[in-house]
This record gives structure tokens, sequence and C-alpha cells, in this order.
């Protein structure tokens, strides 16, 4: 069973409940926040988590400044993050600003555990 913390950050809380239920099934345990801002308080003030899911356009947030942020702070840096996004093409501008790997929306739940255990392993 898989016990690693898991961080989702998602403006879209039917993306957030279906990954949520989904992770958890699978034996994640699951931390969900619709702001990317929220990500830096949790990490701070409560736990620091084995992987980030991180949508990358945010009402009113660029996941990928987030990312980068999440990347340059002395306590997250090591954290893999993965983006996601509905807009294709868009891998290439994940990994620069420091994304560990990008999947695409809709995706499969198996592409998500197995990108999740390939980075947590």
């Amino acid at each position: 069973m898989n016990s690693k913390n898991i961080v989702i950050v998602d403006d879209d809380v039917a993306i957030l409940d279906s990954l949520g239920v989904m992770l958890d099934f699978e034996g994640f345990q699951v931390n969900a926040f619709e702001r990317g801002s929220e990500i830096f308080t949790y990490v701070e003030s409560v736990s620091k988590p084995d992987i980030i899911l991180l949508d990358m356009w945010l009402s009113g947030e660029d996941g990928r400044e987030i990312c980068k942020r999440l990347k340059e702070n002395e306590v997250t840096r090591n954290i893999p993050v993965i983006m996601m996004s509905a807009s294709r093409g868009l891998e290439d501008t994940a990994i620069q600003s420091g994304a560990n790997a990008f999947i695409s929306k809709p995706f499969e739940i198996d592409e998500v555990v197995n990108k999740l255990n390939q980075l947590t392993a």
C-alpha cells in the first residue's frame, strides 16, 4: 500500500475531487488546494509533501510561476512537481519552469499513478 503524501493544486473543484478520490483509493495521502499560493503556507506550516500535482492555469495564478518559486525555495526545491494542463503542447514550457513531468488533461488515472510512483520511488 502506498503512503506517499500528495498535494494537488487545481482551480477546478471537480478535478480536485475526482483525483483526490482516485488517488486515495490507490493509497496516497491527498491534500488538495484551489489556489497555488496555499501550497507555500501548507509546506511551511503543516507538512512537506512527497510530490506536487500542479495545474498550469489557475484562476489569477500561473502554475509555471508557482513551480519556479517552489524550485527556488530551499524547503521545496527537491519536491517533484508534475504539471497538468488541458492545453496541448505545453510540456516544454512546463519543464522549463522546473517541473519534473507533465500530464495532459484529460488523463487516465493509471498514467497519473505511474508518474507519481516513478517520481517518488
